[in-house]
């Protein structure tokens, strides 16, 4: 791999040298995109070199594709900025009207803070995660077991609804439904949180046509619980941000929660559907991992190989800085490509990286520098994920994709790779125990109705079983 950067610490652009502006750029998001990204990662990386210009949606902007010039945006906060004023096309009004991936990045929380702003809000999450970060704290201990409990009840829905033998979308019926409830316990809802969250978080983060009241209603639904939790204060999150930082208003809080969300539900529960799916297409050194009992180590695997976050967060230069083969001019945008960075490093690092029984750490997946994902929050969905893919494979005896891994539906978006469903043929365990319906329920039509007191009395799960089976789509 090459070491060391050169730099121009206070040099301008040269006048010759192009602007981002003057480039023809090329769509990022196509149908070649979203069936392979890796070709297109590659041949921009033949043309361009290390940083390549492309159209996000009819706006240019610098794809990083290079693990080190990546590496170099991730870490050096002074060059590349987070705070979206930074974005000179914002400032001088020059975007499309209505740019749907500019919804969440308006959103003023402490992914998009720089320096003094954010070390602040990063030291109120550390303190309000720390309970949750101990496994032998009542409040680690009691969310570690809730994720187990939630893993094995959503197995036997799964069971009791198709048996030992059958079939199930893993995404839909166990990863989401999962973070769903982990959400719920973590950040102290007083109800539980449904599947349109999620349809939510998905249609601001891929640009969907109606990213923006996407974005309010998720923001509306944080700021409630932000009110509430206020009044009546309990053993989670967003109690215990209130009382790390007692100046956070309700809309404030709102918006930190709103980025929590983003991260339990769409990044931790992309990263468990990626890393069954790299067990079950047959990656032999996730397998390897896996069967060796290493857990941790399988989702790094599968992390390297398939990254749930493709392209991080934006950043904007803030002076002219010379990137691959390019003058970066001070406003400009830059997406990091960690899904491209990857495929980087695996070429460089193979013989070391893919055969080592010790460890893949070298992943962007949590990020790198300042802006990285809280040590606290890693670690919690850590735990989240070894316990959502472990228990899967205790339960299931087999398991095997029933849509061959290249006919798999993604989600078209310039940030998350995440599968749509992730269909499979499953046997369960000898050991599994598989509930009955609910007293008083009938079966009509392959569907359990199961009565309202029942529904009542059920809670959470009621609530899921119906999200489940009660024929929603994605």
């Amino acid at each position: 791999m090459r070491v060391g950067m050169e730099t121009h610490p206070f040099a301008a652009a040269p006048a010759d040298s192009p602007t981002l502006e003057s480039l023809s750029v090329e769509p990022l998001l196509t149908s070649e995109f979203d069936v392979d990204p890796g070709s297109v990662y590659e041949r921009l990386r033949r043309t361009y070199g290390p940083v390549a210009p492309v159209g996000l949606m009819g706006v240019p902007a610098w794809l990083v594709l290079d693990y080190r010039e990546v590496l170099e945006v991730l870490r050096n906060e002074s060059v590349w900025r987070r705070d979206v004023r930074h974005w000179r096309a914002r400032a001088e009004g020059r975007l499309p009207q209505d740019w749907p991936l500019l919804a969440g990045y308006e959103v003023r929380q402490t992914m998009f803070f720089d320096d003094e702003e954010h070390r602040a809000a990063r030291q109120t999450y550390h303190s309000a995660m720390r309970p949750f970060q101990d496994g032998h704290s009542p409040e680690g201990w009691e969310l570690r077991a809730a994720v187990a409990r939630y893993a094995d009840e959503l197995v036997g829905m799964l069971a009791a609804e198709s048996g030992r033998v059958g079939f199930a979308d893993l995404a839909a019926q166990y990863t989401r439904p999962l973070l769903l409830m982990v959400t719920t316990k973590l950040f102290g809802c007083p109800v539980e949180l449904s599947d349109e969250i999620v349809m939510d978080l998905w249609r601001m983060l891929d640009g969907g046509p109606d990213a923006g009241p996407a974005t309010g209603r998720v923001l509306g639904a944080m700021t409630r619980l932000a009110a509430h939790r206020r009044s009546r204060p309990g053993e989670d999150l967003t109690s215990y941000m209130l009382l790390a930082d007692p100046t956070l208003s309700d809309e404030q809080l709102g918006r930190e929660l709103f980025m929590n969300a983003v991260y339990l539900n769409d990044i931790t529960g992309n990263m468990v559907c990626n890393t069954l799916l790299e067990v079950l297409r047959g990656n032999a050194s996730v397998r390897r991992s896996l069967s060796a009992g290493q857990v941790g180590e399988t989702v790094n695997r599968a992390a390297l190989a398939n990254p749930p976050t493709a392209n991080l967060c934006f950043r904007f230069a803030a002076r002219d800085v010379r990137l691959g083969n390019f003058w970066i001019r001070a406003g400009d945008i830059v997406s990091p490509s960690v899904a491209s960075a990857h495929r980087d490093l695996l070429a460089i690092q193979s013989s070391h990286l893919v055969d080592s029984a010790i460890s893949t750490r070298a992943h962007l997946a949590w990020g790198a520098g300042p802006h990285q994902c809280p040590s606290a929050a890693r670690e919690l969905a850590g735990t989240i994920m070894t316990t959502a893919v472990g228990r899967i494979f205790e339960h299931f005896a087999k398991a095997e994709l029933t849509l061959p891994p290249d006919q798999l539906p993604w989600r078209s978006g310039p940030v998350v790779r995440g599968l749509r469903l992730l269909p499979v043929r499953y046997e369960l365990s000898a050991g599994v125990v598989v509930p009955g319906p609910p007293e008083g329920a009938e079966k009509t039509d392959g569907v359990v109705a199961v009565p309202e007191a029942e529904r009542q009395r059920s809670g959470l799960l009621g609530a899921l079983r119906r999200m489940m089976f009660g024929g929603r789509k994605a």
